[in-house]
């Protein structure tokens, strides 16, 4: 076994992690904000909050702290989710009421990207990869 040397094991290995475990939000109504996210998003979590999600890829990315792309300057994270058809999914949005950004963008090879707020006003970006 190599020592430990600040943060990197001597021998070359670093522990690393294998991918996203969990994406907490505060609430003020806990139960009403997870309903909205399994009725209009259709992210079937259990009673502990489990979802099994389809594979792909995870984007981490860090921003400027004075973007305005989360929305809100208080808004500190911003959660994407990857969907198959993102002209489907905002148009069931918006049919349930949901407040969706009119605008979409596109990233040549990368995807198309659209935007709603949950009832919190959490802002969500929607990704349909390349």
């Amino acid at each position: 076994m190599g020592r430990i040397v600040g943060r990197i094991v001597q021998d070359g290995r670093m522990e690393r992690v294998l991918g996203i475990g969990g994406y907490f939000l505060r609430a003020a109504d806990p139960a009403g904000l997870s309903a909205w996210y399994r009725d209009r998003l259709g992210l079937d979590a259990d009673e502990h909050g489990l979802w099994r999600q389809e594979t792909g890829l995870t984007v981490f990315a860090t921003f400027d702290s004075g973007t305005d792309y989360f929305g809100s300057r208080e808004q500190r994270t911003m959660l994407n989710f990857r969907v198959r058809d993102l002209d489907a999914m905002l148009a069931q949005l918006r049919a349930a009421g949901a407040d969706v950004t009119e605008e979409t963008q596109e990233m040549d090879g990368v995807g198309r990207f659209g935007w709603v707020t949950d009832p919190e006003g959490n802002r969500i970006e929607l990704w349909q990869p390349a």
